[in-house]
């Protein structure tokens, strides 16, 4: 039996996809909460199903490991032949943005739509539209063997990945003895890979751009009626860039290495960006490079960032995460301007302002632990002098590690400490949260 309080459908894939950290904030609302998952994969079923059924209000489980619109359908049908009221729809899986967006419309809850979400996942195509305005100084190339080998003769650099991507899988700088008999190989592996197949829009295609050089950042930004809110600016403090994949190993915010002018300036091109592309709605997690001239793009997601981020933003707000901003700015999307009045006298509060400059007084690093391919042996966090905020595992012992050309997450480790002190903090949480979790496997699997 329903109640009549109104909930929000989450689309997992697989499982999973912050489904949790989403269940607290519904909760929270006092809202139903509707979950329509992909299969699982075989070793999560039917273990991660019934765990989720134990909390879920109502859970729909798709036949294959994607989901497709006709899935949201009949969800969103179904949820309504049995009285339920859903209020939007959210999805942090990037592969389900579309999907998120076509439900929205079909809710009245404002978003961006389906047309524009796939259009943001098409590198290609939004590296050649940003240069074609003067807002990127790259250009993009699609990869056919004969391109490759054109590009090679060049006497410049030039940076992989896929024309649909997601994380950073497959993305890495172009070398002199990258062969295409390589990438077909990464390839035809991404096929094999059930959880991100789904991401690549039939299969991995793959483009060159112009190598942008620089340190790495990312703007968490929401999008209220056409006006751009930087909620957050990360800047990636450790960045290791391996043979086919680049990781993200720590990150801290506010940017240790910028200034307020080029704060301000990064603002104002993102302006122009968002602008560009036609986006009024939203929450982005926009990844850019600054040269120290000028700022360029790596890419927009139109979702939440992944690992810690919002709890980063969580900390550095005062208890908003990205991901409680999002659900705040879907809930206020209905036709009531209050709600979005209010949301964004908040944003303006404790975000960034055009002059490059913030309220915050709390700096975050965070860091991030892949796994190597083998099995498990044990994972523990040692004592540290400094004890971080927020300590996520994921892996335990026994696990197997496949080799893949993406990242697996291992565990991730947040700290929090006053913005006055980040010179000191930084150099200190760096060189301490390198070795802070003892990671062992067993022998015979290397």
């Amino acid at each position: 039996m329903n109640s009549n309080r109104p909930g929000v459908l989450i689309l997992s894939h697989c499982g999973f996809s912050f489904l949790e950290d989403l269940k607290e904030e519904l909760h929270r609302r006092q809202l139903r909460c509707f979950v329509l998952t992909s299969l699982p994969l075989p070793e999560h079923v039917p273990a991660r199903l019934e765990q989720i059924q134990g909390w879920a209000d109502r859970l729909y489980t798709a036949d294959s490991h994607q989901l497709r619109l006709e899935d949201v359908n009949n969800a969103l049908q179904t949820l309504r032949k049995s009285g339920e009221q859903v209020t939007c729809c959210i999805s942090v899986w990037e592969g389900y943005r579309h999907l998120m967006a076509a439900a929205n419309a079909t809710l009245g809850t404002y978003d961006i739509d389906a047309r524009q979400a796939l259009a943001l996942r098409n590198k290609l195509e939004v590296r050649n539209q940003l240069a074609e305005a003067g807002l990127s100084q790259a250009n993009a190339y699609a990869l056919t063997a004969p391109v490759l080998e054109t590009l090679q003769a060049q006497n410049q650099r030039y940076f992989i990945k896929p024309i649909h991507g997601i994380a950073s899988y497959a993305a890495f700088p172009m070398r002199k003895d990258t062969t295409w008999e390589a990438l077909e190989e990464l390839r035809k592996a991404s096929v094999e890979d059930t959880v991100y197949a789904s991401a690549f829009n039939d299969g991995l295609q793959f483009m060159a751009e112009d190598y942008i050089a620089g340190q790495e950042f990312s703007f968490e930004m929401l999008l209220v009626d056409g006006q751009a809110h930087a909620v957050a600016v990360h800047e990636k403090y450790e960045v290791t860039e391996t043979a086919d994949t680049v990781l993200e190993d720590s990150c801290t915010t506010p940017p240790a290495s910028l200034d307020q002018a080029q704060i301000a300036a990064g603002l104002q091109w993102l302006k122009n960006v968002l602008g560009c592309m036609d986006l009024k709605w939203g929450c982005y997690h926009v990844e850019a490079r600054f040269t120290g001239q000028h700022w360029d793009l790596i890419e927009i997601n139109p979702r939440v960032g992944g690992s810690l981020i919002s709890h980063s933003v969580e900390a550095v707000t005062g208890g908003h995460s990205m991901l409680s901003l999002w659900l705040d700015l879907l809930l206020a999307s209905q036709d009531d301007a209050l709600p979005r009045e209010a949301l964004v006298q908040r944003l303006t509060q404790f975000g960034w302002q055009a002059d490059g400059s913030s309220a915050q007084t709390t700096a975050t690093f965070f860091r991030v632990y892949f796994a190597k391919p083998g099995t498990l042996s044990s994972v523990t966090l040692n004592d540290l002098p400094l004890a971080p905020v927020v300590k996520h595992i994921l892996l335990k012992a026994g696990d197997v590690i496949p080799a893949h050309a993406r990242e697996v997450f291992l565990g991730q480790l947040l700290w929090t400490f006053d913005r006055d002190r980040q010179a000191t903090e930084l150099e200190r949480l760096a060189r301490l949260s390198a070795t802070a979790l003892d990671i062992r496997y067993d022998v015979e699997s290397h």
